[in-house]
């Protein structure tokens, strides 16, 4: 019987859709609400559902989302598409949600309005997570939800949100995340925002997960560029860049060492500190992992996979991949390329 592995944290999240539950905890169940406003940002809206949708592809459902309107009728999106609403936004609605956004766009009408004001504040007053996308942070300024809070708006809003909540400290990043407050000046700081409040709700893992999925799918055939990766430090991510641009013909740890200037020791130490493993357990993970990748999309034989995958033999090679995955590379399910 192969003994079982364990991936480490930043492989592992690449890999979290294809584990089983070894040695992975329950996740529980959450639900965002959306707040769809006139002429709101479809691109923004839609960034942030693509990175809860990819969150359940890897461990089903995570996260139920829902649409509201104020009036629970259609809303024109920024791009001339009607969205139909899920329901009406009322105080029950909003009690079920753990993150609650406010959707907003260029040519949303910045007007207050009495129940959405006294609904957002009951969703303070629950402890909802609350958010705001493009000019959503308007929304929730202008009820006192932002008051001494860091916030994002796009640059066109800045002024207005500045004269209607002087207690608001407007920053010029595409996200911010202060507290129990999210929001979010463009599409990609929706996409930011929202991963980092799944980060939050369900762990550093899941991230990687998600994050290497949407990396992957935007470039089908080919392995994708090396990351940066914020938990790492500079000298530790030229070490892992030498890693994933290596798999073929693996380096001596001698030889990185060299390349990158360090010690053998020194090189150890970072991956003990900072992804609690060593360094030849995260260069085999990181072959794994490609083989992985090759075995679902591409024509490769698994004996081809492995002399690219830099493996000695087919059988070391199905050896380590069953210890990972759970089963053997010709049970692997080819994906139509």
């Amino acid at each position: 019987m192969v003994e079982r592995r364990i991936f480490s944290s930043t492989n592992r999240g690449k890999n979290l859709r294809y584990l089983d539950d070894v040695g992975i905890k329950d996740l529980p169940n959450l639900k965002v609400g959306f707040l769809l406003l006139e002429n709101f940002s479809l691109p923004s809206f839609t960034q942030a559902l693509d990175t809860l949708v990819t969150a359940n592809l890897i461990r089903s459902n995570l996260y139920e989302s829902s649409t509201f309107s104020i009036d629970g009728k259609e809303v024109m999106s920024d791009l001339g598409i009607v969205i139909k609403p899920d329901n009406i936004l009322s105080s029950s609605s909003l009690d079920a949600c753990a993150l609650f956004v406010v959707c907003g766009g260029l040519r949303t009408p910045l007007r207050e309005s009495p129940t959405m004001k006294a609904l957002l504040l009951k969703a303070s007053d629950r402890d909802i997570a609350l958010g705001g996308l493009w000019s959503g942070a308007w929304f929730l300024a202008t009820a006192g939800l932002l008051d001494a809070y860091q916030c994002a708006i796009h640059p066109e809003h800045r002024l207005a949100l500045a004269e209607a909540a002087p207690l608001s400290s407007v920053t010029s990043e595409s996200h911010v995340v202060d507290r129990n407050r999210y929001t979010a000046a463009s599409p990609h700081g929706a996409f930011h925002m929202i991963l980092d409040w799944v980060g939050r709700s369900h762990g550093a893992v899941l991230v990687e997960g998600i994050s290497g999925l949407l990396a992957f799918e935007a470039s089908r055939y080919r392995r994708s560029n090396a990351t940066q990766r914020p938990n790492m430090t500079v000298p530790l991510r030229e070490v892992v860049k030498l890693m994933e641009t290596n798999l073929e013909e693996p380096l001596q740890l001698d030889q990185i060492a060299l390349y990158v200037g360090k010690s053998r020791r020194q090189i150890e130490r970072m991956f003990n500190t900072q992804l609690n493993t060593t360094p030849s357990k995260y260069y085999l993970e990181l072959r794994v992992t490609e083989g992985r990748r090759l075995l679902q999309h591409s024509t490769l034989s698994i004996v081809q996979v492995a002399v690219t995958c830099g493996f000695v033999s087919p059988s070391h090679f199905s050896k380590c991949y069953t210890g990972y995955f759970g089963h053997s590379p010709s049970k692997e399910l080819r994906l139509e390329v």
